[in-house]
């Protein structure tokens, strides 16, 4: 969606993102979510005790390497020819050559798609991963996403984008594991602009807040048997229980004006990834192995161990899998 029709040439540079880029990425994602000394004693900036600084500043190397490689690319293929349909590079590099009052730099078009790939790759592939060890550790809900994926896509059909809203169970199952696992479990952090009270206490003018919506979403006030996974008390309300933000008890992408920008990306990727995967194949863990659902706290919250799974056909049909 980015820049892939660049790579259909430039083979060297598509390997290079399919290894090297998800390695520097997902460091990164552990990079920002690092405690460091600096952020509770200012003065300490400058010494970098833990590192983290220097690190991070080796991890932008790679990646400008790589974004500097796609941008290269990208600009000498338009010098050829005219591709016709426009990825999110193009329509960035198009704006760099306008003549407007706040051109568009190159550094900026690299910002941006850092923004995008770091935000919108590492947490999709976190919630998959979470969806998916839910589902394993209870086989009925499985049977049943599985029953009403059979029902509205056919069992020898593909999964297409307009199944997706008629996927209701399965969207329930999402917005569940959403609940129990949010991707950013203390959301971006505020800032806030000028002193006030919040539930009556003091927040003093520029203090950064973090909210835990990993705690609000298990809240016993709010949620019945809040540790239990039940997809079903997302059915029922659409607009009650959606991602908008509007009801305080559930907002696992934030609220107001800095909730995520990539919501309906976010939601359609998710659900097509698992509908894909879920409809195609029966999944099991490796012989003698045990699901767990421990987690590790980060900027993301992720698995504590990686998840293992097994596909089988699905289908009797073998040419669907051709």
């Amino acid at each position: 969606m980015l820049w892939g029709s660049t790579f259909d040439i430039q083979e060297k540079v598509n390997s290079r993102v399919g290894a090297e880029f998800r390695a520097v990425t997902a460091k990164m994602m552990v990079l920002l979510g690092k405690p460091s000394l600096s952020d509770f004693f200012p003065g300490l900036v400058s010494f970098d005790l833990q590192g983290v600084e220097r690190e991070m500043k080796e991890i932008v190397v790679d990646v400008e390497r790589v974004f500097d490689s796609v941008i290269d690319t990208q600009v000498k293929m338009e010098a050829v020819n005219d591709r016709g349909k426009k990825d999110f590079l193009q329509i960035l590099l198009e704006l760099k050559g306008e003549n407007g009052a706040t051109p568009i730099t190159k550094t900026q078009i690299k910002a941006l798609l850092m923004d995008i790939v770091v935000g919108g790759t590492d947490t999709t592939a976190t919630m998959v991963e979470w969806v998916m060890t839910e589902i394993m550790h209870n086989p009925p809900i499985m049977k049943k996403v599985q029953e009403e994926l059979s029902g509205i896509v056919g069992m020898n059909n593909f999964v297409e984008e307009s199944h997706m809203p008629k996927l209701l169970y399965l969207d329930a199952v999402v917005k569940e594991t959403f609940r129990l696992h949010p991707s950013l479990p203390l959301l971006v952090p505020r800032c806030s602009s000028q002193s006030c009270v919040v539930g009556g206490y003091s927040i003093p003018k520029g203090t950064r807040v973090f909210l835990n919506v990993w705690a609000i979403q298990r809240d016993p006030n709010f949620w019945d048997n809040p540790s239990e996974f039940r997809p079903e008390r997302f059915l029922g309300d659409d607009n009650k229980w959606d991602y908008t933000g509007n009801n305080f008890h559930y907002l696992p992408f934030g609220s107001g004006r800095r909730i995520c920008a990539g919501i309906p990306l976010a939601e359609k990727m998710v659900m097509y990834v698992l509908a894909s995967l879920l409809h195609s194949f029966n999944w099991h863990l490796p012989e003698g192995e045990e699901l767990d659902l421990s987690e590790k706290f980060g900027i993301v919250i992720k698995k504590e161990t990686p998840l293992i799974a097994i596909p089988t056909q699905r289908s009797s049909d073998l040419n669907f899998y051709a």
